[in-house]
């Protein structure tokens, strides 16, 4: 089971190897800094907001509601508060 960190790092690696695209090529497709696709994918950080991953899916050409409708994100633990 992902939580949501997890699961939209997963989702996001997941879109660059069917696209065939690095985290570089990705983040020029979205107009952000390599280093924003990098610190979203570091393990330890991980944080994004909802602008950025926005950005991420309009660069790979799909809706956050595609972003989100993929296994990853369907038994999601619960986070703990």
């Amino acid at each position: 089971m992902y939580q949501i960190k997890d699961a939209v790092v997963a989702r996001l690696d997941s879109l660059c190897k069917s696209h065939e695209i690095s985290y570089n090529a990705l983040a020029n497709m979205a107009g952000v800094t390599p280093s924003t696709v990098y610190s979203v994918m570091d393990p330890h950080r991980r944080e994004i907001t909802i602008n950025t991953l926005r950005l991420l899916c309009d660069g790979i050409g799909i809706s956050l509601s595609e972003f989100f409708d993929s296994p990853e994100f369907i038994d999601m633990e619960e986070e703990k508060k």
